[in-house]
């Protein structure tokens, strides 16, 4: 029963693309000072973005090596804001400041999620850049956001959005150290088979940033960061908007980061705020070799397949 279950599966396979050097699971005892912007986000992109750079500029004066800006920090999040706060990836205003912070400050920032448009169609979309202000790597949102909870909460992101099709991971190097990055934003979090994956492209860090709202938020966001934690072994990391009643869709916050022993090492209230976790990945290796979970899947029973497009 196990085999036909697993055959089922593999035709419901989750298609992706790679490419990165690190072809096998590398041991380290990186320490990362990894940083959290929990910004708040009003109607005006150019006094969110300055906010946005003026929070990643103090996070890196008190010695973040890694930021993380929430999910929408350039827009209210909403299917009418998208298409009026839509940016090309190529002549981003919003993104060529990033760029320029993470070379001014030599650190790596994930911004966030902006609303992209490309080929006439709306993504939401994910970029981080290295030391140089290079970008290393770029995700459109895979999951889209549709749910309907029925006398709290209705939401549909694909009546604008276009869902991406492509999974993204990066490399980051510190202290002559390197780690390997999954990216996901908000949503994705609901899908293990997506952290699944890259724990299988052996990432040690997986990071989401997301606005989870009142309802989702107080019963899932931690939740699902633990859960993805604990059955990948790995760090988790995610990244809210501030909490904003005022505004049209009210975002949870607690931004937090999540260790592979589901242990909170950091963890935000709702209000704006930058808020810093040390990542020792020492102890991603420590802990599979306390319990071989990873080691011990039973790839003669299921499996998950990458397909390439």
């Amino acid at each position: 029963m196990l085999r036909v279950l697993g055959q089922n599966f593999l035709k419901k396979s989750i298609a992706t693309k790679f490419s990165s050097r690190m072809s096998h699971f590398i041991k380290t005892d990186m320490k990362l000072n990894i940083a959290l912007c929990q910004l708040d986000v009003c109607d005006d992109k150019r006094t969110n973005i300055d906010n946005a750079v003026k929070n990643i500029r103090e996070a890196a004066n008190k010695g973040a090596n890694l930021v993380m800006l929430p999910e929408c920090f350039n827009s209210p999040y909403g299917t009418k804001h998208f298409p009026q706060y839509a940016e090309g990836l190529e002549d981003s205003e919003t993104l060529s400041a990033i760029s320029s912070v993470a070379s001014e400050k030599n650190i790596y920032i994930v911004a966030g999620s902006i609303p992209t448009i490309e080929n006439g169609k709306y993504y939401n979309t994910s970029c981080a850049y290295n030391t140089k202000g290079e970008r290393i790597a770029v995700l459109r949102k895979v999951h889209l956001f549709d749910i309907n909870v029925p006398g709290k909460i209705v939401f549909q992101e694909s009546e604008i959005l276009t869902a991406g099709d492509q999974f993204a991971t990066f490399e980051l190097e510190h202290d002559d150290k390197t780690i390997k990055v999954g990216m996901g934003i908000c949503f994705d979090i609901r899908f293990a088979e997506m952290a699944q994956i890259y724990q299988k492209q052996n990432c040690s860090l997986l990071v989401y940033p997301g606005a989870f709202n009142m309802t989702t938020g107080p019963a899932h966001w931690e939740l699902l960061a633990r859960a993805r934690a604990v059955d990948n072994q790995l760090f988790v990391a995610l990244c809210s908007p501030a909490r904003n009643t005022s505004s049209g869709y009210v975002a949870y916050g607690h931004s937090l980061i999540v260790d592979p022993w589901g242990s909170k090492v950091v963890e935000a209230d709702e209000n704006p705020t930058v808020v810093f976790g040390e990542a020792d990945f020492s102890k991603v290796s420590e802990l599979r070799d306390q319990i071989p979970s990873v080691k011990n899947k039973r790839s003669d029973l299921y499996t998950l397949i990458n397909h390439n497009k």
